[in-house]
Protein backbone atom coordinates (compact mmCIF):
# COMPACT_ATOMS: atom_id res chain seq x y z
CA UNK A 1 0.00 0.00 0.00
CA UNK A 2 1.17 3.34 -1.08
CA UNK A 3 0.52 6.53 1.27
CA UNK A 4 1.28 9.81 -0.66
CA UNK A 5 2.06 12.17 1.67
CA UNK A 6 0.71 16.31 1.27
CA UNK A 7 3.35 18.36 -0.12
CA UNK A 8 4.47 16.66 -2.39
CA UNK A 9 7.53 14.16 -0.45
CA UNK A 10 8.67 11.09 -1.62
CA UNK A 11 5.88 8.44 -1.14
CA UNK A 12 5.93 5.98 1.87
CA UNK A 13 5.48 2.49 1.31
CA UNK A 14 4.10 0.51 4.21
CA UNK A 15 3.36 -3.28 4.19
CA UNK A 16 0.14 -4.60 5.66
CA UNK A 17 0.52 -8.21 6.90
CA UNK A 18 -2.50 -10.29 6.76
CA UNK A 19 -4.00 -9.83 10.38
CA UNK A 20 -3.45 -12.44 12.47
CA UNK A 21 -7.20 -13.81 13.74
CA UNK A 22 -7.30 -10.83 16.60
CA UNK A 23 -11.12 -10.10 17.86
CA UNK A 24 -13.68 -7.52 15.90
CA UNK A 25 -12.85 -5.68 18.61
CA UNK A 26 -9.63 -5.68 17.98
CA UNK A 27 -9.53 -5.26 14.84
CA UNK A 28 -11.69 -1.32 15.67
CA UNK A 29 -9.36 -0.30 17.82
CA UNK A 30 -6.30 -1.37 15.46
CA UNK A 31 -8.00 0.57 12.59
CA UNK A 32 -8.62 3.74 14.94
CA UNK A 33 -4.89 3.85 15.21
CA UNK A 34 -3.75 3.30 12.13
CA UNK A 35 -6.38 5.92 10.75
CA UNK A 36 -4.98 8.31 12.93
CA UNK A 37 -1.25 7.92 12.71
CA UNK A 38 -1.52 8.21 8.62
CA UNK A 39 -3.63 11.07 9.32
CA UNK A 40 -0.97 12.83 12.00
CA UNK A 41 1.81 11.63 9.19
CA UNK A 42 0.20 13.51 6.44
CA UNK A 43 -1.20 16.53 7.18
CA UNK A 44 0.28 19.28 5.89
CA UNK A 45 2.82 21.10 7.93
CA UNK A 46 1.55 24.55 7.07
CA UNK A 47 -1.81 23.56 8.46
CA UNK A 48 -1.79 20.95 10.72
CA UNK A 49 -4.57 19.46 12.25
CA UNK A 50 -6.69 21.42 15.13
CA UNK A 51 -5.14 19.90 18.84
CA UNK A 52 -8.87 20.21 19.82
CA UNK A 53 -10.28 18.09 17.36
CA UNK A 54 -7.39 15.50 17.50
CA UNK A 55 -8.17 15.23 21.64
CA UNK A 56 -12.12 15.19 20.81
CA UNK A 57 -11.54 12.23 18.46
CA UNK A 58 -8.98 10.85 21.46
CA UNK A 59 -12.02 11.65 23.95
CA UNK A 60 -14.27 9.66 21.90
CA UNK A 61 -12.12 6.63 21.38
CA UNK A 62 -11.23 6.18 24.99
CA UNK A 63 -14.66 6.47 26.31
CA UNK A 64 -15.69 3.98 23.24
CA UNK A 65 -13.21 1.51 24.90
CA UNK A 66 -14.90 2.17 28.34
CA UNK A 67 -18.40 1.78 27.27
CA UNK A 68 -16.91 -1.59 25.67
CA UNK A 69 -15.71 -2.46 29.12
CA UNK A 70 -18.86 -2.28 31.34
CA UNK A 71 -21.21 -3.83 28.54
CA UNK A 72 -18.67 -6.85 29.18
CA UNK A 73 -18.89 -6.29 33.03
CA UNK A 74 -22.25 -6.37 32.81
CA UNK A 75 -22.85 -9.34 30.86
CA UNK A 76 -20.71 -10.98 32.91
CA UNK A 77 -22.70 -9.97 36.48
CA UNK A 78 -25.80 -11.47 34.15
CA UNK A 79 -24.90 -14.53 33.56
CA UNK A 80 -23.46 -14.86 37.20
CA UNK A 81 -26.90 -13.88 38.52
CA UNK A 82 -28.70 -15.81 36.64
CA UNK A 83 -26.66 -18.64 37.80
CA UNK A 84 -26.94 -18.24 41.02
CA UNK A 85 -31.36 -17.75 40.60
CA UNK A 86 -31.37 -21.53 38.54
CA UNK A 87 -29.32 -22.81 41.12
CA UNK A 88 -31.54 -22.20 43.77
CA UNK A 89 -34.78 -23.78 42.01
CA UNK A 90 -33.42 -27.22 42.48
CA UNK A 91 -35.79 -28.82 44.71
CA UNK A 92 -39.07 -26.32 44.27
CA UNK A 93 -42.12 -26.56 42.16
CA UNK A 94 -42.01 -24.78 38.86
CA UNK A 95 -45.02 -24.03 36.20
CA UNK A 96 -43.27 -23.43 32.71
CA UNK A 97 -45.13 -23.35 29.35
CA UNK A 98 -44.93 -26.67 27.71
CA UNK A 99 -43.44 -27.14 23.34
CA UNK A 100 -46.39 -25.58 22.39
CA UNK A 101 -46.00 -22.74 23.87
CA UNK A 102 -49.26 -22.23 25.33
CA UNK A 103 -49.50 -25.49 27.31
CA UNK A 104 -48.35 -24.60 31.05
CA UNK A 105 -46.82 -27.68 32.90
CA UNK A 106 -46.03 -28.35 36.46
CA UNK A 107 -43.43 -30.02 38.27
CA UNK A 108 -40.43 -30.24 40.62
CA UNK A 109 -36.74 -29.39 39.37
CA UNK A 110 -34.93 -31.97 39.92
CA UNK A 111 -31.39 -30.21 38.91
CA UNK A 112 -29.99 -28.13 37.30
CA UNK A 113 -27.69 -27.46 34.34
CA UNK A 114 -25.69 -24.69 32.80
CA UNK A 115 -25.14 -24.50 29.33
CA UNK A 116 -23.85 -21.71 26.93
CA UNK A 117 -27.25 -20.30 25.96
CA UNK A 118 -28.17 -20.38 29.85
CA UNK A 119 -29.54 -22.66 32.99
CA UNK A 120 -31.52 -25.70 32.32
CA UNK A 121 -33.61 -26.96 34.57
CA UNK A 122 -34.60 -30.90 34.53
CA UNK A 123 -38.04 -31.18 35.66
CA UNK A 124 -39.54 -34.85 35.45
CA UNK A 125 -36.83 -35.81 32.50
CA UNK A 126 -37.94 -32.96 30.53
CA UNK A 127 -35.40 -30.03 29.81
CA UNK A 128 -36.70 -26.99 30.35
CA UNK A 129 -34.88 -23.64 29.82
CA UNK A 130 -35.29 -20.69 32.48
CA UNK A 131 -36.35 -18.25 30.17
CA UNK A 132 -39.89 -20.63 29.76
CA UNK A 133 -40.38 -20.72 33.60
CA UNK A 134 -43.53 -19.03 34.38
CA UNK A 135 -43.89 -19.53 38.20
CA UNK A 136 -41.94 -20.52 40.88
CA UNK A 137 -43.28 -21.93 44.58
CA UNK A 138 -42.29 -24.32 47.14
CA UNK A 139 -42.29 -27.55 47.00
CA UNK A 140 -45.31 -29.28 49.01
CA UNK A 141 -44.69 -31.32 51.51
CA UNK A 142 -46.59 -34.73 51.94
CA UNK A 143 -48.78 -34.73 54.75
CA UNK A 144 -48.14 -38.31 56.65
Amino acid sequence: MTIMPLGGAVPTTTSTAPAASLPTDQMGRDTFLKLMVAQLRNQDPMNPQDSAEFLAQTAQFTSLEKLDAVAQQTSQALAAQMAFGASTLAGRSVTYLGEDGVTEVSGIVDTVRFTATGPVLSVGGADVPISSVTAVALQEQATA
